[in-house]
């Protein structure tokens, strides 16, 4: 089936000497992969290349034969061309970062309208704004939301946060953080892409991602910690 549709590229594998392996979340039809055959190999290779960097936002003609196999691109163009994200080194880093956060949480081939559309948005505010400092733990926390496993702030006033029943509590039990930790993390579901970003010191970033990576590790099966996470902490060092 022929479909018209944006998409956000989630990853790309070089297959073999000249080829790629693309993986990206289309507004149509959720996550999908796709065989880009001869991308290292055309004069214009450079610019074919340049359509697969991580988050990447594209509009795409593709047959969609929906039978588990590799998909294949008939018409590419860039839905958005990033100002400032593959020139800007802690934004890109981010980018890539995320990508691979993305990549490790959603594995079905479900369509997520409303998780595209939050990713679209997000990224084009990133693109278009400097104070980024939070955007990744606040991206990351937000996307729990179309997981099934935000947290349950309903009863906030507690000073302990339950990591596996994903709520607040008056009990420090043994998957809770720690009071300081729980008053970080309050502190993060408050705020917005917007928000002073200035609200938490580094190492305060650092306690938080490492919460986040721990509270997706917890919900869900089979992810795993970006190999790029040792880039993003030297970048916010």
């Amino acid at each position: 089936m022929l479909v018209k549709t944006k998409a956000i590229v989630i990853s790309s594998l070089k297959y073999q000497e000249k080829s790629l392996i693309v993986k990206c979340l289309t507004h149509s039809d959720g996550l999908k992969s796709y065989f880009v055959p001869n991308a290292f190999a055309a004069k214009k290779s450079n610019q074919k290349i340049a359509y697969f960097q991580p988050l990447t936002l594209l509009e795409i003609e593709a047959n969609h034969k929906n039978k588990g196999t590799l998909e294949h691109f008939k018409e590419i163009k860039l839905a958005h061309a990033y100002q400032t994200i593959s020139t800007d080194i802690v934004k890109s880093t981010i980018v890539m970062f995320l990508s691979e956060i993305i990549h490790h949480s959603i594995h079905e081939e479900e369509k997520n309208e409303n998780l595209f559309n939050f990713l679209e948005s997000a990224l084009l505010w990133l693109d278009a704004h400097d104070e980024m400092a939070n955007f990744h733990l606040i991206l990351m926390l937000e996307m729990t939301k179309f997981f099934g496993f935000y947290p349950d702030n309903s009863e906030d006033v507690f000073k302990f946060f339950d990591c596996i029943e994903g709520n607040f509590t008056t009990f420090q039990g043994t998957n809770c953080l720690s009071e300081h930790e729980t008053f970080l993390f309050k502190k993060l579901i408050d705020l917005k892409f917007d928000s002073d970003q200035k609200v938490f010191a580094g190492i305060e970033r650092q306690m938080l991602l490492k919460i986040l990576l721990d509270y997706y590790t917890i919900h869900l099966d089979g992810f795993k910690k970006p190999k790029s996470l040792d880039v993003l902490k030297e970048v916010f060092a």
